[in-house]
């Protein structure tokens, strides 16, 4: 039997529905949602389904009943009245882009226009906030029915515009005049949603609408968008034929907002079509303006993944002072391990990367950050001495890959000078070749500096920087015997390598290499 058509690219729950493409019921949170409140707010990575899901509540709230057959809106258990429709008004900034704040104010007043023409109202002036503050109840009062307010990728203005501190404020401004317009009209309103990638918690742009529930780190909500494992074996069976389900799901799975994991949908139907390991999701939005600023202000890219965390890093975003560590969060590139809520500390959780795609395809952004230039060829003489054991090739990869940064890139790059420099070099070449890597891995005696497992090897390094180690004149190869760091691995059968790596700071390259 030929499998349901991938929905790549489809954004519209109509489409899906007539179109003969599989899709993943999302239905059970739309009647969860308006069951138990009114105003929400939701954050997610770009491409993880957000439009559709609005365009979803939008054909709910239309009545659109025939779309609904086979899903849970449709069952008994929703108790979903599609005979009683509401007029839904949609904000989309998902498209387009705005460089100016022109370009806003014009969107949101063509938006207006629109749909003062739709219910036939009469045109009104004035800033976007008092208009709507104006039409909403004249929309209530024509139809007798209360208002759905969908707003698409509400943060879309600022974030197209972050390098550009005053035209972010002027966005911030309008946006926080528009959205303040809606909390006075609750009389007149069924439903309001805003979706976004980020939440600005901090800039007062909510504050005129502050009673919105934040949903997205509510563990029955983490799969509100995205696919979990069990869909893809449900919905996505006809395309399981010949994959080795452990492989993908370690490839594309692992986003958590402390509930079930989940696959980016754009990730996993891109493979399945193509039916190659790739980055794809990655690919579609390199994050230039995120290695700009982490290295502006540096850290071991090894130490994102077990980042401690509580709600004062994921639940706010302020654009004058970005902290890395939350655009990371909020942008999909590190997800929550684990969580607790304690009375004391609140909420506390445990950031990293979600899977082999970000791993492997930011820690080379970060590793061509540190040196200034072009790894992939060494990357790729990198991953043959590791897949042959081959040591002495490993050495001189790390001896070409110093040897090949100019001088001018260290005397011009402050992050060259930072203390764990040589040992993120280290990481992220070993990282973004997808291996396991474990920094600071503990044993009974000890943290090793760095462990690296291939399929047939195991390699312990340990680093030191002349000048700079606190560890005096033992060797760091004399640390991993008299610690007994290799112990930990003797029951397994790969080949253990111990390796002792010493830097020198003024020749900017490898002083000893100990095996």
């Amino acid at each position: 039997m030929c499998p349901l058509k991938l929905p790549i690219g489809v954004q519209s729950f109509s489409e899906m529905r007539t179109g003969g493409y599989a899709y993943v019921d999302k239905t059970w949170f739309i009647s969860d949602l308006v069951i138990k409140g009114k105003y929400y707010f939701l954050s997610r990575p770009r491409r993880f389904g957000k439009s559709l899901f609005i365009d979803t509540l939008d054909c709910a709230f239309s009545g659109r009943k025939d779309l609904f057959f086979g899903l849970y809106l449709d069952s008994p258990e929703a108790e979903w009245d599609f005979n009683t429709t509401y007029p839904v008004l949609r904000v989309d900034f998902a498209g387009g882009t705005l460089k100016d704040i022109s370009d806003l104010f014009n969107r949101l007043t063509g938006t207006l226009d629109e749909w003062e023409e739709l219910y036939g109202i009469d045109k009104s002036s004035g800033d976007p906030g008092d208009r709507l503050l104006s039409l909403i109840p004249k929309i209530a009062k024509k139809t007798k029915k209360q208002v759905v307010i969908l707003i698409d990728e509400y943060d879309r203005p600022i974030l197209d515009n972050i390098g550009d501190i005053s035209l972010v404020q002027e966005m911030r401004d309008c946006l926080k005049n528009f959205y303040g317009a809606i909390k006075p009209l609750d009389l007149y309103l069924k439903f309001v949603l805003l979706t976004g990638v980020s939440k600005f918690a901090k800039t007062g742009i909510f504050s005129g609408l502050n009673n919105l529930q934040d949903i997205t780190l509510i563990s029955r909500y983490s799969a509100i968008c995205g696919y979990t494992h069990e869909d893809l074996k449900t919905v996505f069976f006809g395309y399981l034929a010949d994959l080795d389900l452990d492989e993908v799901k370690k490839w594309y799975d692992g986003y958590s907002w402390t509930g079930e994991t989940v696959y980016n949908p754009f990730d996993i139907l891109l493979f399945f079509g193509e039916r190659t390991f790739r980055p794809y999701w990655f690919e579609t939005g390199t994050p230039s303006f995120l290695i700009a600023l982490w290295q502006k202000n540096p850290r071991l890219p090894a130490e994102y993944d077990g980042l401690v965390a509580g709600n004062e890093l994921l639940g706010s975003f302020d654009p004058e002072y970005i902290r890395v560590e939350t655009l990371l969060f909020q942008a999909g590139y590190l997800t929550i391990k684990s969580w607790s809520a304690d009375p004391i500390r609140g909420f506390r959780c445990v950031l990293g990367y979600p899977n082999t795609e970000v791993r492997t395809s930011l820690n080379f952004l970060f590793s061509e950050a540190l040196s200034g230039h072009d790894i992939s060829g060494i990357r790729d003489r990198l991953y043959n001495a590791l897949e042959q054991r081959d040591i002495e090739q490993l050495q001189s990869c790390f001896h070409s890959f110093f040897a090949s940064i100019p001088y001018d890139w260290y005397r011009n790059n402050p992050i060259a000078g930072y203390e764990g420099y040589y040992a993120s070099v280290v990481y992220t070449y070993f990282a973004s070749l997808g291996y396991d890597v474990i920094p600071e891995d503990t044993t009974n005696k000890g943290r090793v500096d760095l462990t690296v497992k291939t399929r047939t090897g195991i390699f312990i390094f340990e680093f030191k920087v002349l000048g700079l180690d606190k560890s005096g004149d033992e060797s760091p190869l004399d640390q991993i015997k008299k610690r007994g760091y290799a112990e930990k691995y003797q029951s397994d059968t790969r080949q253990v390598y111990e390796i002792g790596i010493v830097f020198d700071p003024e020749t900017r390259n490898i002083q000893r290499w100990e095996i």
